[in-house]
């Protein structure tokens, strides 16, 4: 057996032809390369040909990652050896009769014999199901276009064309039909995908990929595998199925036997035109007791490949824009202009991690040749998106506490020890006969935990740069007293303190816990002798605009200023702000952050500008991907301890059957003096249709369950006055149960309320049901979580019902909620101001902080990213973020 010379030729010519685009062989020609070589040498070769195929694969081996005029020049090259070896052995097919040829691929239909022998389902007959009387070649031959790679052997990853090639000037900006093949209707389709320039496609990568890459023949297809053939289409044939409706079934065939194609949409089939030859993909699937392929995907054999025989993209899709139709015309962008992509990493930073170049991956996440090579590309890709973010919470930091100045505020330390002194906090416990409630304060313990926040917040405050720190706690551990500390020592200082909530009755919780706090440090001596006094007002949206309140925030008469969006607005001015406090900052969108910072700097005596000091406070508890890029440009303290005396909650996952029994354990805590919520299933993302399940289960619970019982209701639609009315009448033990909907899942505080039931539990995310959980516990005593789940309970409700149940632990539960749901659905990245992640993952730690390590050196090195060389990075970022505001 001699070289296949002839073979190599006419591939190496379609290559000329294509302009050396690298695109008419399967994988790139160095796949191609890599099999001919391979196949060559497991041949009877004499040394001039040994010598021939070891020049040919030092020529084309590295094909993907040459110039245009390289290619050219190997190719060539190639030539001339092939064609030296042909006259060296005197004939054109270098010397021996034995260099095998390529047949013709048919160009009209095969006839099938009257009675073809079934195809076994067996995935491997004793014998190929061929046809009698005829060559297994003339049934079908495979082209070229689709020679079968080594499963085991991935190619050499394909590398974009430098930047000295024409695609590096390309505007990728420009408009879509500046693209050769999109016209205006193509771009319209485009549009419903948000895809409107070259850039647009270029990162618009699939959320995932199908595994078409692995060939087979039809007699060597298994049940249940996920395969590609190439094969001839025999003929075409409408049924009906038992229940009356189409069936299209398209008999393939190749060499080994024949294969039944299902389809139930006659529009599915407009491509399988009968003896055309084709390459289908999908997974094996049983039809009448054979084994057939159930609309698979497929594509002419003679054109390249981009919905079969590969790692094939799935991207999502909008409108009337058909996938199979997007992936083409992606296909088409990424091919010509991701090389044209500047490269903006610095190359030592590259080296350093193993990245490849950023027009490479961009390719190879779109196509890759193989799950190494897309793996390659991803982390690239990812290591992008959290440098980007790092750099840009970096900016925005910069901008905060480098362009203006802070405030320094001088710490009392005997202020600060008769503040603790006189912490109390209420005990509610009951009269063992009578069941009435007894109240008494107790001096107030702080945890280690609320310690060490306070010590963080008094080391920033101190400083002449603005302090910028998140206080992250679990529900009930204490976060308001350490806030609370903080705006003392603003008081103390004389500066106003402001506290935003995202609700009026958090707000009006807020006012009434500080009045509490601040009124019992007035009644102590060291307070009297100071003649300090902390002067405090709730603005709310319902102050009317002519209200003297404004006048004394503006002129100093107020020290403490606790509201709701209603702070920011403009008619607000405040005389000497200097610390800002947002309580579950994720809430607030980018630019009511930025304006009640932006309220410091312009207060009224504030002449030198400068920057109060600011405070996050959530209870909602963060992963550490999310920590390090919604939050990254916050110092950190964690507050992962609960005061003494709280227990924790009893959870039960409650089924449909049991509903009276947790109805009646319900009543059993009512009359033994205590309270209870009922949590109403969120029906869709409407406060209308939400309240209207509330109002009709509340009416129901109310008329068959508890008729005997006073029910108060309270849901998003009510006014706030008539909200604030029912939670001071609960408060005030005026009704036993509250029947609401998800407004209550932050902030309220009910220490008499000891359990808690949850409708529909499983439709609500594991941070959500964690928040809702935490409306009870806040006194003394047991309390209880009874989450019931409608009957048709999915997996994934299932496991975040296990997971609650199991666990009080906030921050443990907020990692399971991340895996759950992805970082998008857990917590609102763009409300909060941060750029959505297309390629980085949840599990990708690792890929974060080295990003983020990188990005801190490389900010030290250039603050503000100015210099020269940085410029093109800087740009990035800007694109990035897209942002007028700030990040916290």
């Amino acid at each position: 057996m001699a070289l296949d010379i002839e073979k190599l030729e006419k591939i190496i010519r379609l290559e000329m032809a294509d302009n050396y685009q690298d695109h008419k062989v399967y994988r790139g020609l160095a796949a191609f390369i890599h099999n001919w070589t391979r196949d060559a040498i497991t041949r009877h070769l004499t040394l001039p040909e040994k010598e021939l195929v070891e020049k040919v694969a030092d020529n084309l081996t590295d094909y993907a990652r040459m110039s245009v005029l390289e290619r050219a020049r190997a190719i060539q090259e190639v030539l001339d050896l092939t064609a030296g070896s042909k006259s060296a052995n005197g004939n054109g097919n270098g010397g021996t009769p034995a260099v095998r040829t390529l047949d013709p691929i048919p160009t009209r239909p095969v006839s099938a014999p009257p009675n073809p022998p079934p195809l076994s389902s067996s995935a491997s007959p004793a014998k190929p199901a061929v046809w009698p009387d005829q060559r297994p070649s003339a049934i079908v031959r495979q082209s070229v276009r689709v020679v079968a790679p080594d499963p085991e052997t991935p190619a050499p990853a394909r590398q974009p064309a430098p930047a000295n090639t024409p695609a590096a000037v390309v505007d990728l900006g420009a408009k879509l039909t500046t693209v050769k093949g999109i016209g205006e209707t193509y771009a319209k389709l485009l549009s419903f995908a948000g895809l409107n320039t070259i850039h647009d496609v270029l990162y618009y990568f699939p959320f995932r990929h199908e595994d078409f890459s692995s060939f087979k023949k039809i007699n060597a297809l298994m049940y249940g595998q996920t395969e590609s053939v190439v094969a001839q289409v025999l003929e075409t044939v409408t049924k009906r199925t038992y229940g009356g409706k189409e069936m299209i079934e398209v008999t393939v065939a190749d060499d080994t036997g024949r294969l039944s194609c299902i389809f139930f949409n006659r529009r599915m089939t407009y491509g399988l035109k009968t003896g055309s030859q084709v390459v289908l993909s999908g997974r094996v699937d049983e039809w009448n007791g054979r084994i057939c392929f159930k609309a698979p995907s497929y594509e002419a054999a003679d054109r390249e490949l981009t919905s079969t025989g590969r790692l094939v993209p799935v991207y999502s899709t909008s409108g009337p824009l058909k996938l199979a139709t997007l992936r083409k015309l992606i296909k088409t962008v990424v091919d010509r202009y991701a090389a044209a992509l500047p490269e903006h990493l610095p190359a030592a930073i590259r080296e350093r991690h193993h990245l490849v170049p950023l027009a490479q991956a961009v390719k190879d996440y779109h196509f890759p040749a193989s799950l190494a090579v897309r793996e390659k590309a991803r982390q690239r890709l990812a290591f992008d998106e959290f440098f980007l973010v790092q750099l840009g919470v970096l900016l925005k930091r910069h901008e905060w506490q480098e362009e203006r100045p802070g405030i320094p505020f001088e710490i009392n330390q005997s202020l600060l020890e008769a503040w603790k002194d006189a912490l109390q906090f209420k005990v509610t416990s009951f009269d063992p006969e009578t069941k009435e409630p007894l109240e008494e304060m107790r001096k107030l313990e702080l945890t280690g935990a609320q310690q060490r926040a306070i010590a963080d917040i008094l080391g920033d405050i101190q400083k002449d740069r603005p302090m910028n720190r998140l206080l992250q706690g679990d529900v009930g551990s204490g976060k308001t007293v350490v806030g609370a500390t903080a705006l003392l020592m603003a008081v103390a200082n004389g500066f106003q303190g402001a506290l935003m909530a995202p609700t009026q009755i958090l707000a009006e919780q807020h006012f009434q816990g500080l009045s509490r706090l601040f009124e019992k440090l007035e009644e102590s001596e060291y307070f009297q002798k100071l003649g300090l006094k902390v002067r405090l007002e709730l603005l709310t949206g319902n102050v009317r605009k002519k209200e003297p309140v404004y006048r004394r925030i503006r002129d100093g008469e107020v020290d403490i200023i606790i509201g709701t969006s209603a702070v920011i607005e403009e008619v607000v001015e405040f005389h000497r702000l200097g610390l800002v406090i947002i309580d579950e900052q994720h809430r607030f969108g980018v630019r009511q952050r930025k304006a009640l910072r932006g309220k410091g700097a312009n207060s009224a005596s504030n002449a030198e500008g400068a920057n109060p000091h600011l405070l996050v406070m959530t209870a909602t508890p963060i992963p550490r991907t999310l920590n390090l890029t919604v939050y990254g440009d916050l110092d950190l303290s964690l507050m992962n301890e609960m005061p003494p005396g709280r227990e924790p909650i009893q959870t039960k996952w409650v089924m449909p059957p049991e509903r009276n029994g947790a109805y009646k354990f319900i009543r059993k805590q009512i009359n033994e003096g205590r309270q209870a919520f009922i949590i109403c299933p969120l029906v869709e993302e409407s406060d209308k249709i939400e309240a209207k399940a509330a109002i009709e289960e509340h009416d129901r619970l109310q008329r068959e369950v508890f008729p005997d019982l006073k029910l108060a209701l309270l849901h998003g639609r009510m006014k706030p006055a008539e909200k604030d009315l029912v939670m001071h009448q609960f408060r005030e033990r005026q009704y036993d149960i509250l029947v609401a909907t998800s407004v209550i899942e932050v902030g309220i505080d009910i220490p008499n309320a000891t359990v808690i039931m949850i409708e529909g539990a499983d439709r609500f995310g594991l941070s959500q049901l964690h928040q809702f959980r935490g409306r009870v516990g806040r006194g003394q005593g047991k309390s209880y979580c009874l989450l019931l789940a409608g009957e048709e309970l999915s997996q994934v409700g299932s496991e975040r019902l296990r997971a609650i149940e199991k666990t009080n632990d906030g921050f443990e539960l907020a990692e399971i909620d991340l895996q759950m749901r992805g970082p998008g659905e857990f917590f609102g990245t763009r409300q909060s101001g941060v750029p959505d992640l297309k390629v980085a993952g949840i599990n990708d730690v690792n890929i974060l902080e080295a990003a983020r390590a990188e990005a801190i050196q490389l900010f030290e090195q250039d603050p503000g990213l100015k210099e020269v060389p940085h410029q093109l990075l800087s740009t990035k970022v800007a694109r990035l973020w897209s942002l007028e505001g700030d990040l916290s």
